[in-house]
């Protein structure tokens, strides 16, 4: 059984990864413990660059907080050139896997918001209505009407993030 650490607490994000990891290795084939940790970036990050060393910084600080564990998985999400995603890194041993999400063009009333300095996901909540909305659909799930949320999105990135993980050619 893998032990693989969430740097998040958020059930979006954890619930991607949980998947991805049953998916790639089999149901019931990993112990996944959350952790809380700091990424070293804004709390709404800009740019591909800053997102992605949000994640990667997460991803370190977890294996100082679990040296014990397997895989150690982190989810960075932020916005570039006018629409939301993430990062997502996985480490084990001394392999990397990184991969962005797709991304979701923001409406301009939103992107205006966040560019004055107020997190999406605050955003979003004040103007759904939905309360803490980056820990369930997210902007993804009012966007697409519910085609896709934040954790599907997310999902298809840790499987691309797996790869390095479960295939020979990557050796």
């Amino acid at each position: 059984m893998h032990h693989v650490i969430c740097a998040t607490t958020n059930p979006a994000k954890i619930k991607a990864i949980l998947h991805a990891f049953e998916l790639i290795f089999g149901e019931a084939s990993c112990h996944m413990e959350s952790v809380v940790v700091e990424t070293g970036v804004p709390e709404q990050p800009f740019g591909s660059e800053e997102t992605r060393a949000g994640a990667r910084i997460r991803v370190q600080n977890a294996r100082a907080l679990k040296p014990e564990a397997d895989f150690w998985v982190a989810i960075e999400a932020g916005i570039d050139e006018g629409s939301t995603f993430s990062w997502v890194v996985i480490e084990r041993g001394d392999k990397r896997g990184e991969a962005r999400s797709a991304t979701l063009p923001l409406p301009k009333a939103v992107l205006k918001k966040v560019e004055q300095g107020e997190p999406l996901g605050p955003v979003m909540s004040a103007l759904t209505g939905i309360d803490e909305i980056g820990r369930k659909e997210g902007a993804i799930g009012v966007f697409t009407a519910g085609a896709l949320t934040r954790s599907s999105v997310y999902h298809q990135a840790v499987v691309l993030s797996l790869s390095p993980f479960h295939h020979a050619l990557y050796d």
